[in-house]
């Protein structure tokens, strides 16, 4: 049976209809010749037989027009009775149409005419043979009448649930598409983000003693040799941490087994920093801690970090500055962090939007570092000099400083 109702619903839905109207036809004509005549019934001709034909003929557009379809079939078997030609013999036809008024999409007038064909018919009956509306005799015809509404309703509530399933599932595969899509993006803003923090740094390391080097390389040639080999650490450790970076995005782990996984930089590391700045041949940086300083949520820790380290590096690359400073002020709901420099005004590109030379990706990645933990981030340049900036990073979510 399985089988069976697969390889129907593959069928089209004219074919369909012609099989239906096919098979009423033939059982109608039956029905038609094998009903036993009662006192007062003429004995079916050829009209009969037509009426009965075309009732199952009519019957191809019941899925088109159903409301057509019903009435035409109620006319056809009003008159099939008023000759009194054998009852209820084209009755199959009547029962397809009735399922398929109450199965249509757009059943009020289809309904309106069923409902009108088994009144009439009933009360058709009741005339005919003089019996009470309650007489046991007409349960039969009425009830096949019901059955038949009845059972076109519950295709139509199927089809509907069915239909109602497919556009939840629909919805729940585009909701989940665009999650997907969503989280694809976010993943691809927070690897541009790392790419950035472990290169931008370090290049910018790197650049400022090769300038020192090729400086230094005539008139003082061990400056030179040390600067080179700061220049040599510092690629080195690029390199590494562009492999790991590259290894994780690949397959999720660090390539080569001979490089230590470390956790995320955090606020304890800040003097190093510092002090690969003033290696570098960078501006005096003094760090300051208002506040009862804590250990903070691991992502604002790193957060904080990446703001001083793009900070600093823009410092380094750009603003020529001779101090900065970096104030943390710890907060019972987050963190102030705030980075002032010294530095000419007119090296900054204009401010927030290019500040850091590449197209405003390092401290567009600072403010979306801390948007996404609920905080913000301000830069620009001072109206007495320098650059600065400010950024809120909470530990709690919703509070605001």
């Amino acid at each position: 049976m399985q089988a069976l109702s697969r390889r129907w619903t593959t069928v089209p839905a004219w074919a369909k209809d012609a099989i239906v109207a096919a098979v009423a036809a033939g059982a109608t004509v039956y029905r038609i010749g094998a009903t036993s005549l009662q006192p007062g019934d003429q004995r079916p001709d050829h009209w009969a037989y037509g009426i009965g034909l075309v009732m199952a003929l009519s019957l191809l557009g019941r899925r088109r027009w159903p409301a057509v379809t019903m009435a035409a079939i109620t006319v056809l078997w009003l008159h099939y009775h008023i000759q009194d030609y054998p009852g209820g013999a084209p009755a199959v036809p009547v029962w397809v149409a009735l399922y398929s008024a109450a199965a249509a999409r757009q059943r009020t007038w289809s309904m309106a005419v069923a409902l009108t064909l088994i009144a009439a018919d009933f009360q058709g009956r009741v005339v005919t043979h003089e019996l009470d509306p309650f007489d046991s005799t007409l349960d039969g015809s009425t009830a096949v009448f019901v059955a038949a509404l009845l059972l076109g309703e519950a295709a139509r509530s199927r089809r509907a649930w069915q239909a109602e399933t497919r556009a939840r599932l629909a919805l729940l595969a585009a909701e989940r598409d665009l999650a997907a899509a969503q989280r694809v993006a976010e993943e691809r803003v927070r690897i541009a983000q790392e790419l950035h923090d472990i290169t931008a740094h370090t290049i910018a390391v790197i650049g400022v003693q090769a300038g020192v080097a090729a400086d230094l390389l005539d008139d003082s040639p061990a400056q030179a040799r040390t600067a080179l080999h700061a220049v040599r650490a510092a690629s080195r450790e690029a390199m590494g941490d562009l492999r790991a970076a590259v290894g994780v995005l690949r397959d999720g782990t660090p390539a080569g087994v001979d490089i230590p996984t470390q956790p995320a930089p955090g606020l304890a590391r800040l003097p190093q920093l510092v002090e690969a700045c003033a290696a570098a041949g960078g501006p005096a940086v003094a760090v300051t801690c208002l506040g009862e300083r804590r250990p903070l949520p691991r992502a604002v820790e790193n957060t904080a970090y990446r703001i001083a380290q793009e900070s600093l590096t823009n410092v380094l690359r750009h603003a020529a500055a001779r101090h900065v400073d970096v104030t943390l002020d710890y907060r019972s709901d987050g963190l102030r962090l705030d980075i002032r420099d010294d530095g000419r005004q007119s090296d900054l590109a204009g401010g927030f939007p290019h500040a850091d030379g590449d197209a405003g990706y390092g401290i567009r990645g600072m403010a979306e570092r801390a948007g996404s933990l609920g905080g913000w981030l301000t830069a620009g340049p001072e109206r007495g000099g320098g650059f600065r900036v400010r950024a809120w990073l909470p530990t709690r979510e919703g509070v605001t400083p």
